[in-house]
């Protein structure tokens, strides 16, 4: 028994050794998950000017948000979203089209309110600095077609590329370490290594016939330190990725998910419900906190590493709450696995002409709407 506890404390350490020493990784700051309802809530709550009770963010499932839409007029929708433009913008259940809009009053109201801290003389001035950045990356994403807005802390966002409402097949994008509001869409030497670019690659692909999220909607790890090697924040993201599922059910019908590194965590922590979800592709994944591909209720697809992905040399073992398991793309795994011809490092698979990319436009168009 000693020897045993001996054996598996010496493996613990290597194990952390391994995941914290492997390549680049260092170790970051530790995270604190975004969680609860979105800002605003406490006003909305309290609004009684249509003379109903609105659903509590905190507590009104997708399904019952819907519902509550679904009953009221036009314009009294539309007033909801100008007073309460971050609880509806970020609301799950919700119509697409009110989040659209409302997403795009809030932007607007915090880049005014960061331009008012940049000019706010009684402020530091590294303060006022980053005020003003903050109201110039606001202001970039006033163009933007916004699902959810989130300022708070790192910030979250989701970025529609074409029509949920019409197109009638959906993906969604979950993506891994470092993705945040600031860096979901920021420029990048190939244009496709970003959340949104590879949203873009994706729809592309499609031929412009699939709509794509890209969904920075949960507290990603900051480096790939120890949060990166746990799955606390996985989990706080998969409740947050299963109302976003459910709340674009209506809409957008069966959507597939693709989930890249860390991301690819959070969706085998989500257990996708089939009637919601055709399948999930697990992309440059370092396990999905799972031992088996039919431990999930949908399809599992998992990327054959390209030669350049630093991920091949994390080690797939799950000891202590560190690590994620088996590699997916394992024989003994049983997913379902895709080419990767053409992908070059961690981040390239959504690279125009790859293989990879080919093999993910072919999922998503055989996501129906049905």
């Amino acid at each position: 028994m000693l020897s045993r506890l001996r054996r598996g404390t010496a493996v613990a350490g290597l194990v952390l050794a391994a995941v914290l020493g492997v390549g680049s990784w260092a170790s970051a700051d530790a995270q604190v998950p975004l969680t609860g309802p979105p800002p605003g809530s406490a006003a909305w709550v309290a609004d009684t000017t249509l003379g109903v009770r609105l659903p509590d963010p905190g507590r009104a499932s997708p399904e019952e948000v819907a519902a509550f839409f679904a009953g009221l007029p036009a314009a009294q929708r539309d007033s909801l979203a100008v007073r309460h433009p971050q609880v509806v913008g970020n609301l799950d259940g919700a119509p697409v089209a009110l989040r659209l809009r409302a997403n795009a009053l809030a932007v607007e109201e915090e880049r005014d309110r960061q331009r008012a801290r940049a000019e706010d003389a009684a402020l530091p001035s590294a303060e006022r600095a980053a005020a003003a950045a903050r109201a110039d990356r606001y202001a970039g994403l006033a163009r933007h077609r916004l699902l959810a807005f989130d300022p708070r802390g790192r910030g979250q966002v989701a970025e529609v590329f074409g029509d949920l409402e019409h197109d009638g097949r959906a993906a969604v994008l979950v993506p891994g370490s470092d993705v945040d509001l600031a860096s979901y869409d920021r420029p990048s030497a190939t244009g496709y290594d970003t959340l949104a670019g590879m949203a873009r690659a994706l729809r592309a692909a499609s031929g412009e016939r699939v709509a794509v999220v890209a969904w920075a909607g949960y507290t990603t790890p900051v480096g790939l330190g120890v949060d990166a090697a746990r799955e606390e924040l996985a989990e706080a993201g998969a409740r947050r990725l299963d109302r976003l599922v459910r709340g674009l059910a209506p809409v957008a019908g069966r959507v597939e998910l693709f989930c890249h590194s860390y991301g690819s965590v959070v969706c085998g922590r989500a257990a996708p419900d089939p009637a919601l979800v055709a399948g999930v592709v697990a992309v440059a994944s370092p396990g999905m906190g799972l031992e088996r591909a039919d431990e999930l209720r949908v399809p599992v697809w998992a990327v054959r590493r390209n030669a350049e992905d630093w991920i091949g040399d994390v080690p797939n073992v799950s000891l202590l709450g560190f690590g994620h398991g088996a590699d997916p793309t394992s024989g003994g795994f049983r997913a379902r696995l895709l080419p990767s011809t053409g992908s070059h490092g961690h981040s390239g698979y959504f690279a125009p002409g790859s293989a990879s990319l080919a093999a993910f436009a072919a999922l998503a168009l055989t996501a129906t709407a049905s």
